[in-house]
């Protein structure tokens, strides 16, 4: 009995883009401040239009245009980014027609200005990728696709400058590939070319709702739905942001905060083990409860690693952001103030606005750069060992690996199926765990007294599944310390 062929390996038709430049230039909408990335369908086919436009509207490079337009939604790999700020800019518009007697308005002195913002992304990975699973095109609609993609010179604004090329794949689809926001349909082509003859902008293409997916991933004990603190600062002045270092302090100290907001409001011997920490005869608890972390730019290009404010993590399912006694202890030890418009909670001179929803010129401040998906996950700020090391040399490196991992699985996560730990973070702007021998001690890490003898280090944690964030661990993770963000999550790189 003969064995059965093996199955052919799934085509995929792929276009790739490559921006020449590094930097995209797209907006979501004519009156948008933040970039349009990763390019969406609709962007990317108007730019095939526009080639097939200048090519002289040739008929088997309209039937190839007709046939991708009908072929189900593809999916996108692109890397993360970071958005460029989009000021508002005062432009001339389009040049006013002289005509037979003049128009003033042509001179450059006299030209109207108006208002225009350039929202510009620069991404992680120049490249991008569509990828239409089984799409087959003939070799004829293959061709006319191919030399659309070899003349179109920029996708977005025309200084996107880029280069694409139509090609074949085997294989299957790459995991960091997702869906979509927006999407093309049958029809597209000529409703652009009914708006363009209209001089009409066209629209952005249809909303795409991805098809839902069974979650192949593991969760930690922690949130991913997060309190934040943002610094600000007062009309009076205020304190600066200390160190980094010193976050575990500062954490300490607005727990401590929080618990008296329990005694002002009467609440005092009804506070939550998951709050307080501590059973009721006042030893620690055994189950998880509220964590405390910095919130602080690094992990992007040239951060310096200062705090911008706090986070408050509570356990998984707790539903403790939306308990009635935690939001009113809460609100009487940060008082809404009349002049901002916003509740401030001050601590030793330092002001925190409490927000559920992070700013959108704080990129740091957003929670999901920690509680996406991801496999492989390094710490930002060092992670705690839960006991003192006894072994020297290569030993000692084994001896902290086995300790990262068993904090792992005490956090819920997965067996590691590596751990590299080091000195100093794989994130940029991260500070060292330990300084250098003559290193000031300023630039030692500032810990609690119950844990001032402990050994610290940073690490890179490689997960043999997707592991969903926030991943916290250590004996200082409740204090901010052994706080991780995922490097490869396909989330992070939207």
């Amino acid at each position: 009995m003969t064995a059965a062929p093996p199955a052919p390996n799934p085509t995929a038709l792929v276009l790739e883009i490559d921006y020449l430049l590094g930097v995209a230039f797209a907006a979501s909408g004519p009156e948008a401040d933040q970039p349009d990335w990763p390019p969406q369908p609709p962007r990317v086919f108007s730019a095939l239009v526009a080639s097939w436009a200048a090519r002289g509207q040739r008929p088997e490079e309209t039937a190839a245009l007709e046939w991708l337009e009908k072929q189900p939604t593809p999916r996108i790999v692109a890397s993360g980014h970071i958005a460029r700020s989009a000021p508002v800019r005062f432009v001339p518009p389009n040049d006013a027609e002289s005509g037979r007697s003049g128009d003033k308005a042509v001179l450059p002195s006299l030209r109207s200005r108006q208002p225009r913002r350039f929202p510009a992304t620069r991404p992680f990975d120049s490249k991008v990728s569509l990828h239409w699973p089984d799409a087959a095109p003939d070799d004829g609609t293959m061709a006319a696709l191919k030399a659309l993609a070899a003349d179109t010179a920029y996708v977005g604004h025309s200084t996107s400058l880029t280069r694409c090329r139509f090609l074949r794949e085997d294989g299957a689809l790459p995991k960091t590939a997702r869906w979509p926001s927006r999407t093309i349909y049958p029809g597209r082509l000529g409703e652009l070319r009914r708006l363009y003859d209209a001089k009409q902008r066209p629209g952005s293409g249809n909303p795409f709702k991805p098809p839902a997916a069974p979650r192949a991933e593991t969760a930690g004990i922690f949130a991913d739905r997060w309190l934040l603190l943002e610094h600000v600062v007062s009309k009076t002045g205020g304190a600066e942001m200390p160190d980094l270092r010193a976050a575990a302090l500062v954490a300490k100290k607005i727990h401590k905060t929080l618990l008296s907001g329990y005694d002002k409001s009467g609440l005092r011997d009804a506070i939550p083990e998951v709050v307080s920490g501590h059973q009721p005869d006042r030893r620690p608890s055994r189950a998880p409860h509220i964590a405390i972390v910095p919130m602080s730019f690094t992990g992007f290009p040239h951060a310096d690693g200062h705090a911008l404010g706090f986070a408050v993590i509570p356990p998984r399912g707790s539903g403790l952001l939306d308990d009635p006694d935690f939001l009113k202890a809460l609100r009487m030890v940060a008082p809404m103030d009349e002049d901002s418009g916003r509740r401030l909670l001050h601590l030793d001179g330092l002001t925190f606005a409490p927000t559920f929803d992070p700013p959108e010129n704080r990129r740091s401040l957003d929670p999901t750069l920690y509680t996406t998906a991801g496999t492989t996950f390094a710490t930002v700020t060092p992670i705690v060992l839960d006991r003192h090391l006894k072994e020297r040399g290569e030993a000692r490196q084994i001896e902290i690996a086995d300790q990262i991992a068993a904090a792992c699985r005490n956090a819920g996560l997965p067996e590691p199926a590596d751990v590299v730990p080091d000195k100093h973070s794989a994130l940029e702007g991260a500070p060292s765990a330990y300084p250098s021998g003559n290193a000031p001690a300023w630039m030692r890490w500032k810990l609690p007294d119950a844990l001032a003898s402990r050994q610290l280090t940073h690490a890179v944690i490689r997960f043999p599944q997707e592991v969903r964030g926030p991943v916290l661990l250590g004996a200082g993770r409740f204090l901010g310390l052994g706080l991780c963000r995922p490097l490869d999550s396909k989330e992070e790189r939207s």
